[in-house]
């Protein structure tokens, strides 16, 4: 129960961000296509410089980054720091902790990504320009998908829950490897070699239980820098970091928590009928009462204390940027063909088509061959449903479309035909999810 209590916390947290996206997203389209739509796609253009002496930052290969890639380069990395994060507690304590709870996702997950793959390859056009976004429907939002089956609130089975929101988990694990293999160019072996020894030091600091994030953090900010310049792309700083983030407390759950029991018996037992009589603390009593704060604050593991804290800055600051700034599609540069031809048509196909035949068609196999079972709550039509959802990919498709095109000769059009296709793959995939939704669920469930 408590680990279900988590994740259903977790699940709220992703439906409450959906809302923001959606309205970002169409306010990224409104304004891409208004008169000041010059002004919208030169803003992110502008330098963005954060120097000290002659070092700046944000720098690339000795040139300054633009807004858009410090949005795309830096603020994701402290988005998949927050993945990683995530990830990594799941593992540990949550719905992939166990080979039980973890297959079935992980099953849905592994079609979920092979078969859009296939189906992008087989319908899109022999170009090795476009076949570079093969990875793009590979995807599955979990803040818009988890927002879509929370329209039907109580209806919803949790084991459905679960299963969508750790499928999603897992996609993104598997985004994070393609990111990885796939999206390297040259290599720089001198910021190799001090990325390397940053995740020494990471590692160190994890095997010596240092429980200071502003470590972590500190050293992952140059991690991040070396891991721009070395030709590895650099968000997979954030990932490296937060598994090295210690999970547990220096001592334990049960010292910290005994140390909080004896300071508090410190205190005399008062009368609750005087609840406004003001007591004046002695400095033993300050002492105590800090003492008490500091051990409560140890009492939750640097993993979990980080990712709480990165929660608002992720969900109302990181992705609202990056959806802000990425989802601006001017449709008056675009023709039908851009629709059905290009890689449009294969990113759509691979969404709606792809995600639901790969996660439903593994997961059925699993289940009929009693490798797993079906959700908790669930029944087949159901099941079904939610898979459809797997096919809302806007996020992290959109991420890895900017990494497939935006740095080729003639790689604008591709973007916007990949972002298209990304947009109408997900709202189709939203709209015949929630038409099967309300068919298949019950009316309420069973008390």
């Amino acid at each position: 129960m408590k680990n279900n209590y988590s994740f259903i916390n977790t699940i709220k947290k992703y439906v409450s961000t959906s809302g923001v996206l959606i309205a970002l997203t169409i306010l990224a389209l409104v304004v891409a296509n208004s008169p000041i739509k010059e002004y919208y796609f030169g803003f992110w253009e502008q330098p963005v410089i954060f120097s000290l002496g002659g070092f700046n930052l944000f720098s690339h290969n000795g040139h300054t980054m633009t807004l858009m890639q410090v949005i795309n380069d830096f603020l994701m990395a402290i988005f998949f720091l927050s993945v990683g994060l995530e990830i990594k507690r799941e593992i540990l304590v949550g719905e992939l902790s166990t080979r039980q709870k973890a297959m079935l996702p992980i099953i849905g997950a592994c079609g979920g990504m092979l078969v859009p793959v296939i189906l992008f390859w087989i319908t899109c056009p022999d170009n090795a320009d476009m076949l570079r976004g093969v990875a793009i429907p590979m995807a599955t939002d979990i803040a818009f998908s988890l927002g879509v089956l929370s329209i039907f609130k109580t209806r919803v089975p949790l084991g459905l829950k679960v299963f969508l929101a750790a499928l999603a988990v897992a996609d993104d694990l598997g985004g994070i490897i393609v990111i990885a293999l796939f999206y390297t160019s040259s290599l720089n072996y001198s910021f190799i070699i001090i990325a390397l020894l940053c995740i020494a030091f990471l590692i160190a600091g994890n095997n010596l239980r240092i429980i200071k994030k502003s470590y972590y953090l500190a050293i992952g900010i140059v991690l991040w820098y070396a891991m721009l310049n070395s030709g590895i792309h650099a968000t997979i700083a954030g990932v490296i970091v937060a598994f090295c983030v210690p999970a547990s407390q220096r001592k334990g759950s049960a010292y910290y928590i005994e140390n909080i029991r004896n300071n508090i018996n410190k205190f005399p037992v008062t009368d609750i009928n005087h609840k406004h009589h003001t007591i004046i603390l002695s400095n033993n009593d300050i002492h105590t009462l800090k003492c008490i704060e500091s051990a409560a604050d140890k009492l939750i593991s640097p993993l979990q204390d980080l990712e709480d804290n990165l929660y608002k800055i992720i969900s109302y600051i990181v992705i609202p940027l990056f959806a802000f700034s990425n989802m601006g599609i001017d449709f008056s540069s675009m023709n039908i063909t851009d629709v059905v031809g290009g890689v449009g048509l294969p990113v759509m196909t691979g969404l709606v088509f792809g995600k639901f035949i790969g996660v439903f068609t593994f997961c059925w196999v699993a289940i009929k061959c009693d490798i797993v079972q079906l959700p908790e709550g669930s029944n087949w039509k159901a099941f079904a449903s939610v898979c459809m959802l797997c096919g809302i990919g806007l996020t992290v498709s959109i991420f890895i479309a900017d990494l497939s095109y935006a740095s080729i000769d003639g790689g604008i059009r591709l973007l916007n035909q990949a972002k298209l296709g990304i947009l109408c793959g997900s709202v189709i995939s939203a709209i015949i999810g929630c038409i099967m939704l309300n068919r298949y669920l019950p009316k309420e469930l069973p008390q």
